[in-house]
């Protein structure tokens, strides 16, 4: 599994911790290997990244393949659509969750699942330990001045970690 992170240091610039969540997590409908999945932002950012993560994510159109101005295209099959679909539509219901942007799924004609970025109030939230392979990006928010501690949560919340970064 990938279970790829991005951990936002206190001192990071928005802008670029940005860009690195919207475009880590969703090209390629987040069907990569190294696919960030799960990030940890600190407090001191945290609002101003999420104002901006979700208005970035809204800027990605969505449609078929030969349409190249499309940035997000439909899924690789119904058994991986319907997958992603149960961990969306449990984040809805989830009281230690909530959907940020997103949260859409249609397979009336192809796969489609929208980019959705989930906010978990709860760091050993589902989609922040399994493997999504997905346009699911969760975020969690730590205390900005507890990075040594949030780096220890990052190794121990999931036994995957293809790859990670540290934006500082």
């Amino acid at each position: 599994g990938g279970k790829d992170f991005i951990v936002v240091h206190k001192s990071a610039d928005v802008d670029v911790a940005v860009t690195a969540m919207a475009r880590g997590a969703f090209e390629y409908q987040g069907q990569k290997c190294s696919a960030a999945s799960r990030a940890y932002i600190p407090s001191n950012l945290a609002e101003k990244i999420k104002s901006k993560l979700v208005a970035t994510v809204k800027t990605f159109k969505m449609g078929p393949v030969d349409d190249f101005s499309n940035y997000i295209n439909a899924f690789i099959d119904e058994k991986s659509f319907t997958k992603i679909e149960k961990y969306i539509q449990n984040a809805k219901k989830d009281r230690k969750a909530s959907i940020l942007v997103g949260g859409g799924c249609d397979k009336s004609e192809g796969y489609f699942i929208e980019p959705t970025v989930i906010e978990a109030k709860d760091p050993k939230y589902v989609t922040m330990c399994e493997e999504v392979f997905g346009p699911v990006l969760t975020i969690y928010v730590y205390d900005a001045d507890k990075f040594e501690q949030t780096l220890d949560l990052v190794d121990k919340t999931s036994p995957y970690a293809l790859t990670g970064s540290i934006l500082a």
